[in-house]
């Protein structure tokens, strides 16, 4: 219609400037579209005109044609280009910026190719540096564009531009360079609409020349700087440019295979690291350009070997002969990918056997020219490892772990670097850990044991050259990174099982060092002390003797914890001696600095080395005069680890004399001790560094492993007892001589408590040992102590000198030290000693009165001032140690006051000065002091203070009661917080438990101390709450209670009965343990099970003997519980009256539990606490007394027509069962349950029908069979027709059992007695029989039949702890947690070896049985044929969704719609990409019902296919409908983005908006995506926006008519309701 027009008024000789003047518009002005479209009208027919050609139809003067490009050029600077930066520096993306820009650049185009050649390169030159900007929120200069509306003016003005190709290679370059800095949002304008309108605008020639060079920019950039943002930035662009890099050339064509990306190696990095990239879209691109490469190639008959890269490796091959194999090889290979991406084990695990298809196909490559990679298989894996699902990550691992493919050594290399990066890193994760279903407590993992064949099949497959550098690398990787406790101990355990090899060298061995340092930070002990087991088990089959030196050995081996891992008298200790005495020759020789010999065969022996390296030891330079620092104590603790090592050596090899070994190689220390105390100008680093040698040889010596063991005495420690026996005198004289007086250096204070450990030492070796030459006690105690206190009692200057307070500070130690040594000696004492204590307790106990008149000690709480250095000091070391250290030394000297008060308070007592009448009074003020204590102490040091409440309270709670409870709540609190620190949490608790709740204050009743009883309740409730989280808290709480009410060593009965007496005011602490078990997250159940299984490896794994056993198993306290209730005596009464009350209690909670209205499902904490209470009735029931079972058979009989869990259900029955054979006269009670309304019973009724299958054990012990059969078989006939199919079988089941026992009866009278019921019997059991025909009836009767229940088990028989507590809840398809094997009573001690309920069960069928056989016989089949018909649905290989395509673009007539009569919006929804007919049908439907202005189809021919049409119900007879091919959808996208419509689509990336947050305009296209795939990753750059749909299940996505309908609704609702407001608003 302009054309028209403007053509008129141009045949009329216009004025021209009156008519740009009119369709002009002004500066600030918005113009209106219309008008800017007429001008460009105008112009575009003034073009002809201002060319000089006779042809021109109205030819203009020079100079009107000079006048109108004046004023074209005035539109250019001063209308367009100004108006494009006003848009520019509009925010926001709207619509009508949106069409302005298009309409804009449309007449800027027309005007520039009016005004020629020199006009378009300023233009252009103009614009490319407002592509430069790092981000669209940069701030706009004066007249700059912003990149998107640069993008649509370069795109506008393209077709000019490729005729210059030094204008079009700026533009290139420039639009390159904006990719690396631009977001992406703007990475995708520029690239569709510069460089791909670009490439639409050039010739195939010139195509390929541009395309060459993006390659090669692309190509290089990711190759310097291979990231995850460079890969996705890459990916983005070969993505927009796919169609023209992967689209099918001639041979011959000219630049065709420089242009190629198949031939260049980087281009199938980029796709490779893309489709182990994190971001799901960069994936699906990838993916999309592999699919494309193999697509193509299989069409041109590809050969790719002359694509090698430059180390000879092409990473994708393609062989015209072998053209189908490849292809349904690369078929198989995105078929996993893309199931990879549904996240889902169910749908992805169907799948894997497709790798294994690949991994075969490579393998029968018979030409020897691998078709795949193995890279590619290795993005398979890294997939899976970067899963979020923690399931299918785990699936990913193992089954890499039983990849066969790896035996071949060509696979092995190609997965070295795999393996020792990514495949380390996923190890690391300890979820991968856990049980397999089928697995039992304390079973390996499976994962784990498949680690050990995986690492020995891997490593043996390697060449030999390569494994000593893989293994070091795999070592370097596990000191990495942190690794949590559970994966480092079974890798290193699967490195153990590594065949013996030479392959670690001195590199290796400081690579085991730095991962021992990381198992040194993990919390789990045992654990911690495992893998130090398997890793030097490791280091003794792997390491390369002749290339480290018996230096680097023992060096190594000083890392391994004597506590923890590397004890004597150990199997690993043993093996270790053994290797070395096997390699003692092999080792490398070393080189000191002195050496002369270079004779490699003289090798150095075990003994020489020792020999030397302690001569080496003890020399040491004359002393300065200068304190000096403590000797670094490691070199001690590697020596004496050697000499140790040596003599068990040699013991087992000569089988010599201990002593003599000992004599040989311990001289010069022998000399120096001798002389310590002689010798005063012995340097004072050499006597320090022989007392530490002492000291650890005789730690490391005496070691007790841990846990008690029978062994025969050791020889070697005897040994060296009786030869450092002879030196007790000259280094106790020493010692004592050091400690008072000549110590005065701030360094001087660890070197007292090197001296401090000696004398402990000394002492515990003399007092085993009746040749002791002088009695320390007697001696040096008196002596210390004298010393001690005078140095405590001078007075402290306003200025305090070091050697002042550090002389308080050693003397203070000394003094703990002490009282600790004769704590542990008992209570002989001698009068020395005695005296000594009396002057120490007076010291203490010294009161003073505070400003408040609050009475307190005056020497307890006492601190260390800080003391200043002199000025001439200008020791940095000390400096650094007094700022850094001296907190830590105040702290200890406070700490060492509350060891010294505790044990004289314990054995001395209150000072005979004080006056009897204060005496309560002085120690509540020493319990005053106690409180503060907490507060000024380190949590760490806590402990001797609540050893000493632990004395005070039960003396003052009666008169204090307030103070009491303050203490033991402060001391809570403090424990508490302590929770996150293993180290110091658990012997703060066990201090706290021994105080708190100690017999003397259990025994307190709430009249006697109200507050403090209360105080206690609520600190038990708050610790059963911590034990949720925290495993063995309660446990160490039942512990000590149970051996505090019933001890080991029981005095008197009344003691004994005075003790117990005190549980009854706590009977909800039993109660709770009975029923305890808390459901711990996976994690923690997870560490408490390979904890577990590192206790049953037993002695072959050290640790178990080197570390103290705290069992924190979370059955711990109900094992603990049930062995206290194993060991009481039903003949006693207090006895008897604690199981009748616990009992009750018992009861009570079931009852609760049954009433409440808590959902009770199958393994749920009301499920477990039932079934715990029931368990522990059971164990209780031989217990009981007779009038009592008469009153608790009512509340059984109560419990069985609850609903209950089929666990609880079955313990029940067998209660019922055990009563009624036990008392057989309560019988009648039975029967009575039978008589209640049957609406009340429903199928509880079950419960008692079940105890009759079980009749023949009750028959034998009551009266009258005959009457009380007949009653049973009564009863069962009136179930046999109940209304419920289950109680039907129920009775069948029973009438089949008790009948049988009818018939059994041999006297005629008792037979008589049921020949009437014979023909009723037989009819119902011959129903029963013929149910085989019936289908599920006659499996449901077979079942029932074979269940456990009714089957192998018998009541009597199976009365058993096993069966209560491990079978029963296996059988009942319970929680494996809940199981409780037999061995764990076995370890307690305590357990009752003469309970009256055997621990095992004496028959094996019960036990034999699988949990649940029965039930899942005719699941198999079925569950396999749906997981293989769900891949089906699911996922379709790729190539089905290839169509040829039609080149041409077919527009449906538009007459439908102006049938109509309706308004349309103008929304386009464009749905090529969905090729199912009935998703078509309901969204054309949708469409029309919604009025969108029209539906985009990829062919027209669906409209007749019936399953389209079941759906639209002639919907499509009144939208107007396109059809664009699938091929064509990018140019068409094109065309409408330059409309100004703006592209939506649905798809989640990390840009997209959420769809109630998003604002529709109102020129909207929306791209649906295809069903399986989604938008294709080639047309992902062409939208505008993403749109999401919030979810709030866990299924990925919706329908795809689905989705579609949900946002074109909300398009309606926020145009077309909203308009229609605006029109009733207007006419109202």
């Amino acid at each position: 219609m302009y054309s028209a027009l403007i053509q008129a008024v141009l045949s009329s000789s216009p004025d021209y400037d009156i008519l740009f003047e009119s369709l002009c518009w002004a500066g600030e002005s918005w113009p209106q579209k219309e008008q800017v479209e007429a001008l460009t009208a105008l112009i575009e027919a003034l073009g002809p005109l201002l060319t000089v050609s006779d042809l021109a139809p109205a030819p203009l003067t020079a100079v009107n044609r000079s006048c109108i490009r004046d004023k074209i050029e005035s539109i250019i600077w001063s209308k367009c280009l100004p108006f494009l930066c006003r848009i520019s520096a509009q925010a926001g993306d709207d619509a009508r910026c949106r069409e302005s820009t298009a309409t804009v650049c449309r007449l800027l185009g027309v005007c520039v190719r009016v005004c020629g050649e020199n006009m378009w390169t300023r233009v252009i030159s103009s614009i490319l540096p407002s592509l430069q900007r790092i981000s669209e929120e940069e701030l706009l200069a004066a007249g700059t564009l912003s990149v998107q509306v640069a993008t649509e003016v370069l795109a506008a003005l393209m077709f000019l531009l490729t005729a210059d190709e030094e204008l079009t290679l700026d533009t290139l370059n420039c639009a390159l360079s904006s990719i690396r800095s631009l977001p992406d949002d703007l990475v995708s304008k520029v690239m569709v609409r510069i460089i791909l309108t670009l490439l639409n605008c050039c010739s195939d020639a010139r195509s390929n020349i541009i395309l060459k060079r993006i390659l090669d920019d692309v190509c290089s950039w990711h190759s310097a700087e291979r990231t995850p943002v460079v890969t996705e930035r890459t990916l983005l662009c070969l993505t927009v440019l796919s169609d023209h890099l992967l689209k099918s050339h001639s041979p011959t064509s000219s630049g065709y295979r420089e242009a190629d990306p198949r031939l260049r190696p980087q281009f199938w990095v980029i796709v490779q690291d893309g489709l182990t990239h994190r971001d799901s879209v960069s994936r699906k691109r990838a993916l999309y350009l592999l699919k494309r490469c193999a697509a193509l190639s299989e069409e041109e008959g590809f050969d790719s070997h002359s694509s090698a890269s430059e180390d000879g490796e092409t990473l994708f091959k393609w062989a015209p002969k072998k053209s189908r194999l490849l292809r349904e090889f690369w078929e198989d290979y995105t078929l996993v990918m893309e199931t990879l991406e549904e996240n889902q084990v169910h749908v992805v695990r169907p799948v894997l056997n497709r790798i294994d298809t690949l991994i075969q196909a490579t393998v029968n490559d018979n030409e020897g020219l691998g078709l795949f990679h193995p890279s590619w298989l290795l993005c398979v894996y890294q997939r899976m490892f970067h899963s979020e699902n923690k399931s299918l990550m785990r699936e990913g691992v193992s089954h890499l772990l039983q990849l066969q493919v790896l035996q071949q050594p060509a696979f092995a290399v190609a997965f070295s670097q795999f393996v020792v990066d990514s495949f380390m890193n996923v190890l690391s994760e300890t979820s991968l850990f856990c049980r397999s279903s089928g697995q039992n407590v304390g079973d390996c993992p499976e994962l784990a044991v498949k680690l050990q064949v995986f690492l020995v099949t891997f490593f043996t497959s390697l060449p030999s050259e390569n494994r000593g550098f893989v293994l070091l690398q795999l070592i370097q990787q596990l000191s990495s990174k942190h690794w949590c406790a559970v994966p480092l101990l079974f890798v290193c355990q699967a490195l153990s099982h590594l065949p013996p090899s030479p392959l670690l060298t001195v590199s290796g061995l400081s690579a085991l060092r730095e991962v021992l340092r990381c198992t040194m930070i993990t919390h789990q002990v045992l654990l911690r002390g495992a893998a130090q087991c398997f890793l030097l088990k490791s280091a003794l089959s792997l390491t390369d003797v002749s290339e480290v030196t018996i230096d680097d050995m023992f060096s190594f081996l000083m890392h391994f914890r004597a506590d923890e891992s590397l004890c004597r008298r150990t199997e690993l200790w043993n093996e270790l001696c053994t290797w070395l005495l096997e390699h003692e020759c092999s080792f490398k020789s070393r080189i000191l600095d002195g050496d002369c010999t270079d004779d490699p065969t003289q090798k150095q022996t075990i003994r020489a080395y020792v020999q030397q390296e302690v001569f080496a030891y003890l020399r040491v330079p004359a002393s300065t005069g200068q304190a000096e620092r403590l000797p670094d104590s490691r070199e001690a603790d590697k020596l004496a680890r050697a000499l140790l090592l040596c003599v068990d050596m040699e013991r087992k090899q000569l089988k010599g004399e201990t002593s003599e070994i000992l004599g040989s190689l311990l001289s010069p220390l022998l000399d120096t001790l001798s002389r310590v105390y002689t010798n005063i100008y012995l340097p004072v680093r050499k006597s320090d560094k022989s007392l530490q040698l002492l000291l650890r040889l005789l730690q490391l010596g005496t070691s007790s492993c841990g846990r008690q063991q029978e062994v025969e005495e050791d020889d070697v420690m005897f040994a060296i007892e009786r030869t450092f026996l002879k030196l007790v005198d000259p280094v106790q004289d020493f010692i004592l001589r050091r400690l008072c007086g000549e110590l005065q250096e701030l360094f001087d204070i660890e070197r007292a408590e090197l001296y401090l450990c000696v004398l402990r030492q000394l002492v515990v070796m003399c007092s085993s040992s009746s040749r002791c030459p002088k009695n320390i006690q007697q001696y040096a105690f008196p002596k210390l102590i004298k010393y001690s206190l005078s140095v405590l009692l001078e007075p402290t200057k306003q200025i305090p000198s070091v050697a002042n307070q550090v002389s308080k500070a050693i003397s203070m130690a000394s003094l703990a030290a002490v009282c600790g040594l004769l704590q542990q000696g008992g209570s002989d004492m001698r009068s020395e000693t005695v005296s000594a204590l009396k002057s120490m307790n007076d010291y203490f106990y010294t009161l003073k009165t505070s400003s408040q008149s609050q009475l307190s000690l005056g020497n307890i709480n006492k601190s260390l001032m800080k003391p200043q250095l002199s000025d001439s000091s200008s020791d940095l070391e000390a400096q650094g140690l007094l700022q850094q250290d001296w907190g830590r030394i105040a702290a200890n000297f406070l700490r060492d006051q509350w060891i010294c008060l505790n044990f004289l308070t314990r054995t001395v007592g209150i000072p005979e000065s004080v006056q009897i009448s204060r005496v309560f009074e002085t120690l509540g003020a020493a319990l005053s002091c106690s409180v503060e204590a907490l507060a000024l102490l380190p949590s760490d040091l806590v402990l001797p203070v609540l050893n000493f409440m632990n004395t005070a309270l039960p003396q003052l709670v009666l008169d204090e009661e307030e103070l009491c409870v303050q203490a033991v709540t402060l001391s809570w609190e403090l424990v508490q917080g302590l929770s996150t620190n293993a180290h110091d949490f658990w012997p703060a608790l066990k201090g706290f438990i021994s105080m708190a709740f100690q017999h003397k204050l259990l025994k307190l009743t709430h009249d006697q101390a109200p507050i403090l009883t209360t105080a206690l309740k609520k600190i038990f409730t708050e610790l059963l709450e911590l034990s949720q989280s925290k495993s063995g808290v309660f446990g160490m709480l039942l512990q000590h209670c149970c051996q505090t009410w019933l001890p080991n060593e029981q005095g008197s009965s009344d003691q004994a009965g005075a003790v117990l007496s005190s549980i009854f005011n706590h009977l909800d602490i039993v109660t709770e343990a009975c029923v305890y078990g808390p459901v711990f997250r996976r994690d923690q159940r997870l560490i408490l099970d390979v904890q577990i299984y590192v206790e049953q490896l037993g002695e072959k794994c050290a640790a178990n003997v080197a570390v103290t056993s705290d069992i924190r198993d979370d059955q711990l306290p109900r094992t603990c519980v049930l062995t206290f209730l194993s060991r009481l005596d039903p003949s006693d009464q207090q006895h008897q009256r604690l199981i009748e009350e616990l009992v009750m209690e018992l009861l009570r909670k079931d009852s609760l539990i049954s009433k409440s209205k808590v959902r009770y499902y199958s393994n749920s904490l009301q499920h477990r606490v039932k079934n715990r209470a029931w368990q522990t009735l059971l164990l209780l029931l031989p217990k009981l007394k007779e009038e009592f079972v008469a009153t608790l058979l009512n509340h059984v009989f109560a419990a069985g027509f609850c609903s209950n869990q089929a666990s609880v259900k079955y313990l029940i029955e067998w209660m019922m069962i055990l009563i009624l054979v036990k008392y057989p006269h309560h019988i009648d009670k039975f029967w009575t349950c039978f008589s209640l309304d049957h609406e009340k019973t429903k199928t509880s009724i079950c419960t008692f029908l079940s105890v009759l299958v079980h009749f023949s054990v009750i028959i034998p012990h009551v009266e009258e069979k005959v009457r009380q059969l007949r009653k049973a078989l009564d009863i069962i006939l009136q179930s046999c027709f109940n209304h419920n199919f289950s109680v039907r079988l129920y009775a069948l089941l029973a009438l089949k059992r008790v009948w049988s026992l009818a018939e059994s009866l041999t006297e005629e009278e008792e037979a008589e007695a049921f020949r009437g019921l014979s023909s009723v019997v037989t009819a119902c059991l011959n129903q029963a029989e013929a149910m085989q025909s019936t289908g599920n009836a006659n499996k449901n009767w077979l079942r029932i039949q074979g269940h456990f229940f009714f089957g192998a088990f018998h009541p009597i028989r199976d009365y058993s702890v096993e069966t209560i507590f491990h079978t029963f809840p296996s059988l009942s398809e319970l929680a494996d947690d809940e199981w409780i094997p037999a061995w764990k009573f076995e370890k307690l001690s305590l357990f009752s070896k003469t309970l009256p309920v055997p621990l095992r069960n004496s028959a094996p069928e019960l036990g034999q049985l699988q949990p649940g056989d029965w039930i899942q016989q005719d699941r198999s089949e079925q569950d396999k044929e749906e997981r293989w018909a769900e891949v089906q649905k699911k996922i379709t290989p790729w190539r089905l969704g290839v169509h040829e395509q039609e080149p041409e673009l077919k527009l449906v007539s538009a007459q439908r719609a102006a049938r109509l009569g309706k308004q349309h919006s103008t929304l386009l929804v464009v749905a090529s990409l969905i090729d199912k007919p009935t998703n078509l049908g309901g969204l054309c439907r949708t469409c029309e019902i919604f009025g969108a202005s029209g539906l985009v189809l990829d062919s027209l021919h669906h409209l007749n296919d019936k399953h389209f049409q079941s759906l639209s119900v002639s919907s499509e007879l009144w939208l107007p409908l396109l059809e664009v091919k699938p091929v064509e959808l990018t140019d068409f996208l094109q065309v409408k983005k330059s409309k100004g419509y703006c592209i939506v689509g649905v798809e989640q990336t990390a840009n997209s908006q959420k769809l109630q947050d998003f604002k529709f305009p109102e020129k909207t296209l929306l791209l649906l995506g295809n069903e399986r795939e989604g938008i294709p990753a080639s047309l992902l750059q062409m939208l505008d926006v993403c749109v999401e749909i919030p979810q709030q299940g866990i299924i990925r996505s919706l329908n795809v008519h689905v989705s579609a309908a949900l946002l074109i609704w909300e398009y309606t609702r926020q145009h077309l309701i909203i308009r229609s407001k605006e029109v009733d608003s207007q006419c109202g």
